[in-house]
């Protein structure tokens, strides 16, 4: 496979992911960015995309650095909150950056400075979400606050902004966004009848040793 061929390939996949967001409606309009790591490369949305139409020309590849190594259109204002989380996680564990503005986690960073555990899938982003404190899109302090709430997770969300989630790879990544959405609705649903429950740490350790022992989320053969 030459460079070209497995850019493009990457940048396809990129564009799909995006498409697939948009579907569920947590990507609207040009609101949000994806982006995957090939070794020394990373496909990433264009600036005003609408990402719901999302192609693989819509999509940039950029050096760690940040320039341009492919596409004809300026990569997103949130390059920075993307490379950052790239370089700084190891490549087999993050590879992929999904950011969006869905509505229900949005909604959550309005309010609180942290999503409790209040369902054991959440366990799967490593704990509690953390929300990042506010600052203006695209900017480097943005990028440095959430790399912080990031910290020992797959996801967190942004005060008054949006979500984000990593994966090893864009499926998981997608995946972990869809998980985020769902807890912040589950969340703003229960708080209209009262005070969410948390699962306390006790209880977040028995999910986590009984997954362990039952290989939870993974496939496998009928036992005979």
């Amino acid at each position: 496979m030459t460079t070209t061929s497995h850019h493009h390939d990457l940048r396809a996949s990129v564009a799909e992911a995006s498409r697939t967001l948009a579907g569920h409606g947590l990507l609207i309009g040009t609101a949000g960015n994806v982006s995957a790591r090939a070794g020394d490369v990373v496909a990433v949305t264009a600036t005003g995309v609408v990402l719901g139409e999302a192609t693989a020309d819509d999509v940039i590849v950029v050096d760690l650095g940040g320039a341009v190594v492919e596409g004809a259109l300026a990569p997103t204002s949130e390059l920075a909150l993307h490379l950052g989380v790239l370089r700084s996680a190891p490549a087999e564990k993050v590879s992929a950056v999904v950011h969006t503005h869905a509505p229900s986690a949005t909604a959550l960073s309005l309010v609180l400075d942290e999503l409790p555990v209040v369902h054991y899938q959440q366990l799967v982003l490593g704990g509690s979400l953390r929300v990042a404190p506010f600052h203006a899109f695209g900017t480097p302090d943005l990028a440095a606050a959430v790399g912080t709430a990031l910290d020992g997770r797959l996801a967190a969300l942004m005060a008054n902004h949006g979500a984000v989630a990593l994966g090893a790879d864009l499926r998981t990544a997608v995946e972990n966004t869809l998980l985020v959405e769902w807890l912040a609705e589950l969340y703003l649903r229960a708080a209209t009848v009262g005070t969410p429950r948390a699962l306390d740490a006790t209880q977040q350790q028995e999910v986590v040793a009984h997954a362990m022992r039952l290989g939870y989320g993974t496939t496998k053969p009928v036992s005979v």
